[in-house]
């Protein structure tokens, strides 16, 4: 199979798209994870088809690099609308439908694309920590110097904790770097390794490091890939809603790439 696919990162984090909105694509979990593999084939944290959907722009299937479906993901979600943009289709709002729902988006005069995240109504506190649900699960570690943390070691040890072992979780190492801004590095399930931004993860460290007790939040975010903006209304501890996440998606390349059957 002839796969035609566009390579896109937003803030480090990267991924592969292909336009299926003719159904002409129908990849195993194998070939997905050779596609995903960075010494074998195309390398990217994961991969992504633009389906057609009734009622909506399109749709949005994600593949972590481990191949299997995964869930919602904020970086690949504006991703996939610069893409859907570069394909032609122009809105001034998009509206498309992923594993988690229903989502917003916009691509502002200077490239900037504001994704719409689902509401979060619950956040639970483990020992000091947070864990909470933003599109897909995380677990939020606060610490003092996240530069000099072992986040391979230490979000392994968390993800793969008999907790939540079977069905896994991101894990975000959080440090307060001023009164609006944060530095967030992420362990990622499915990927398996620390990646260069993780869009959800972001969002659910900026919910958690709130500034404002009720009202608007506008908190600026630094990873290692570059920097993101998550916007919110806080209702109370536990629920938070109207959550946009704003940054930079970016075309790297785009090729053809023979798919083997497997």
């Amino acid at each position: 199979m002839n796969l035609r696919f566009y390579k896109y990162q937003g803030t480090g984090n990267d991924f592969i798209i292909a336009d299926n909105r003719k159904n002409e694509y129908s990849l195993n979990t194998d070939q997905i994870r050779r596609l995903c593999d960075r010494r074998f084939g195309i390398g990217a944290d994961g991969f992504m088809l633009l389906n057609e959907k009734a009622g909506y722009d399109f749709e949005m299937k994600y593949y972590n690099s481990d191949g299997r479906e995964g869930s919602m993901c904020g970086n690949g979600g504006r991703c996939i609308v610069k893409f859907a943009y570069h394909l032609g289709i122009h809105r001034n709002e998009y509206k498309f439908m992923a594993v988690d729902g229903e989502h917003e988006a916009e691509i502002d005069t200077d490239g900037t694309v504001s994704l719409k995240m689902k509401d979060v109504d619950k956040v639970r506190k483990i020992h000091g920590d947070f864990v909470l649900d933003t599109g897909s699960p995380h677990y939020i570690k606060l610490v003092t110097d996240v530069m000099n943390a072992d986040v391979y070691k230490k979000g392994r040890d968390i993800r793969y904790s008999k907790d939540y072992e079977e069905n896994g979780i991101n894990v975000n190492f959080v440090e307060q770097a001023g009164d609006h801004e944060i530095i967030v590095r992420t362990y990622e399930r499915g990927v398996e390794d620390e990646t260069y931004s993780c869009g959800t993860g972001v969002t659910a460290a900026a919910l958690v490091c709130y500034h404002n007790e009720n009202g608007y939040n506008d908190v600026q975010v630094k990873t290692l890939g570059g920097s993101l903006t998550v916007e919110f209304d806080r209702l109370d501890d536990e629920r938070y809603n109207n959550i946009w996440l704003c940054g930079p998606a970016e075309k790297v390349f785009e090729g053809n790439v023979e798919v083997k059957e497997s």
